[in-house]
């Protein structure tokens, strides 16, 4: 007896393939491109999330699938970076291996297809509830990447003035040039020796 897709286990894929399909629903020119890539399997990677496998069904949309994908795309962590500045720079922030074609519009489509969490919050909870929410998940974010910033900078420093496991770039500098008069000292002391 087969499963309905409302009891479909819920795994990575079933959950992306659940809010890409909500997001694909909305923009008929993004099912419209994906449709003629219908049957094609889709494997992305991010690691160390887990990896995600979907088809392209006829109508533009997905599902998670356990075909032999025909495009196995490896995201980088610069990719994010990369989308900002134009899809040359994000095809090379992306290891592509298969279909070139079915890469270039998923990268288009990860360009332009914006998910905006405070709009499918106020469907749910109204308008001032989810500005909110969105609000204070943004500044919960924020706050996580200023404490990790906070927590590198300040390891660096118990590196390199508590323990001295490190060096600092203007001490690396001083020994450089040091190491550079040595090495002019001793080519001298070697000609001298020459003229012996």
């Amino acid at each position: 007896m087969s499963e309905s897709p409302l009891f479909e286990k819920a795994t990575p894929a079933v959950a992306f393939c659940f809010l890409l399909n909500q997001l694909l629903t909305r923009e008929g020119w993004a099912r419209e491109r994906l449709a003629p890539f219908a049957g094609e399997t889709l494997e992305l990677r991010a690691p160390p999330l887990p990896t995600l496998r979907f088809t392209i069904l006829a109508g533009g949309t997905v599902e998670a699938g356990d075909a032999e994908p025909g495009l196995v795309m490896t995201l980088k962590p610069e990719l994010l970076a990369a989308l900002g500045r134009g899809e040359e720079h994000a095809l090379r922030a992306v290891d592509v291996q298969g279909d070139a074609r079915l890469a270039a519009e998923v990268l288009l489509l990860a360009r332009h297809l914006r998910w905006d969490l405070e709009e499918e919050l106020s469907r749910l909870i109204g308008d001032p509830a989810a500005h909110r929410l969105a609000a204070a998940a943004g500044a919960f974010a924020a706050w996580h990447l200023d404490a990790a910033q906070r927590l590198a900078a300040a390891l660096a420093d118990y590196a390199t003035e508590e323990k001295q496991l490190l060096a600092r770039r203007a001490e690396l500098e001083r020994l450089a040039e040091s190491v550079a008069g040595l090495r002019d000292a001793i080519a001298r002391l070697d000609k001298r020796v020459e003229r012996l």
